[in-house]
């Protein structure tokens, strides 16, 4: 590899995740994703993920949730905004989704989010 890969900042903190519950959201296929603008005026862009009970037990939670990780590692620094925080929810087709149609889910919505004024 001729160039190091950004990494992205991590979202951790329960007010953090509803931090951004309160900004734009689109659900496209086996994914939803929330996006808002980072309120410390920060440049870099962080992401969270994050997966409910209703996807499945802890291991298949984690299996999703490693997935939607490696989709946002290849998409969002591409097509997202810097200065904004995401998140991304599993839903219960994410499980058995095809990983190249996750990618799909995951840029249309994040085209979908860019296009759109996030306050």
């Amino acid at each position: 590899m001729s160039q190091t890969p950004l990494s992205l900042g991590r979202l951790k903190k329960r007010s953090e995740f509803l931090y951004v519950r309160e900004g734009r959201y689109k659900a496209i296929g086996g994914v939803v994703v929330q996006c808002r603008k980072n309120p410390l005026g920060d440049t870099a862009m962080r992401a969270g993920f994050t997966a409910t009970k209703k996807v499945g037990n802890a291991v298949i939670r984690n299996r999703v949730k490693r997935r939607l990780r490696e989709a946002a590692r290849e998409k969002l620094l591409k097509l997202g905004r810097s200065g904004h925080d995401y998140v991304f929810i599993a839903r219960q087709s994410t499980v058995k989704r095809r990983f190249n149609d996750l990618l799909d889910d995951v840029e249309k919505a994040l085209l979908s989010l860019a296009s759109k004024e996030i306050a």
